[in-house]
């Protein structure tokens, strides 16, 4: 069994002259720095296979699997849930059920948003499409985009529902980096699009459902008070990103990574250097990017103020989507899916108090 670490929440504040970690692009702390202690996670869930997102609706946590099933936490109690998807759910690395979100109205609707790979002749693709809850059953319902390209890797994945009500998702380069600045292929981009699956009339490419380019596997979203887009992403060989995405804007893969630059495309917030990450889903809270590591087995924490990147876990192995409500991170292990090393009653879904800033 992992056996927890004490669990510090750093609220640094700055050391003037001092560069915020490697690959920080230069961002600069301001003052001294302080702690809090905030008390450890609760694990509320165990024996969960290949989590991959999170998702609430009041006191009613869903986590969705790759192997195509959905776990309902409601009461203190656990039921997995079947998924009934019009097409067979692909076995490649990183594939399967991907991204879920709830629809808006879900209390009244049961509506949901999912993401997911299917192989069709021995080709992958993926497909976002709404899912029907009815009783203990998920049905896929309606298809809103099909056809985003797929490969043995990169499939992207992640949904989310914007502050302007529009719902965003990730997608791979599908292992052919110049997709990625192909504006007539969806891989390699953030795509943005109406609930109904219509593009949106304010979208930066007409008749496009392209927000951003140069995307080589972007896994998570998130927004601030102010509507500011941030996206994570893996990079070739370490240089993980996080990015602050504006529309249409070209993010450089593969023509740049790290801290390379080239004219007419964007830098990132920060990378991880010679180090790995790579980062997952992510969630954002009072000027701070919480970020689910793989790789990098942490929660992590980024300042966006001060620029500096810190480990918040760092015992529960590979940590896949995190979510922040009500005054708590929620955030699930991914242990088992292959490449990380299960312990008893993997995987998990955690819960843990969010620390107040001074």
């Amino acid at each position: 069994m992992k056996r927890w670490c004490s669990l510090i929440l750093m609220i640094t504040l700055a050391l003037t002259g001092c560069s915020g970690g490697e690959g920080n692009n230069g961002a600069q702390p301001e003052e001294d720095s302080t702690e809090t202690a905030i008390d450890g996670p609760e694990v509320l869930v165990t024996n969960l296979a290949s989590p991959w997102s999170i998702q609430k609706d009041g006191e009613t946590l869903y986590v969705s699997e790759r192997s195509g099933t959905i776990v309902q936490w409601k009461n203190e109690h656990m039921e997995r849930q079947k998924v009934q998807l019009e097409k067979k759910l692909s076995s490649k690395a990183e594939a399967g059920l991907l991204g879920f979100v709830l629809d808006p109205d879900f209390s009244k609707n049961h509506q949901a948003f999912a993401y997911y790979t299917y192989e069709e002749n021995g080709k992958p693709s993926n497909r976002i499409i709404t899912l029907q809850q009815v009783d203990d059953t998920w049905r896929e319902k309606e298809i809103l985009i099909d056809k985003i390209p797929s490969g043995d890797y990169h499939h992207g994945g992640r949904l989310k529902i914007g502050p302007d009500g529009k719902l965003f998702a990730t997608t791979g380069d599908a292992r052919e980096p110049m997709i990625a600045q192909d504006l007539d292929s969806l891989g390699g981009k953030l795509l943005r699009l109406n609930l109904d699956g219509t593009i949106p009339d304010d979208n930066p490419f007409e008749n496009s459902y392209i927000f951003s380019y140069g995307h080589r596997n972007p896994q998570g979203l998130a927004w601030d008070e102010t509507g500011q887009l941030f996206e994570s992403e893996h990079g070739e060989s370490a240089h993980d990103e996080l990015n602050a995405i504006l529309p249409g804007k070209n993010y450089g893969w593969p023509e740049i990574e790290g801290s390379e630059a080239q004219s007419n495309m964007e830098a990132p917030m920060i990378h991880s250097g010679n180090d790995t990450w790579a980062p997952s889903g992510i969630a954002y809270s009072d000027g701070k990017l919480f970020v689910a590591a793989l790789r990098g087995e942490a929660l992590k924490r980024y300042d966006i103020k001060i620029g500096e990147m810190t480990d918040l876990v760092t015992d529960s192995g590979r940590i896949r989507d995190v979510l922040v409500d009500g005054g708590f991170l929620y955030f699930i292990s991914n242990n088992t899916d292959g490449r990380g090393k299960a312990d008893r009653n993997d995987d998990k879904l955690y819960r843990l108090p969010l620390a107040k800033s001074h």
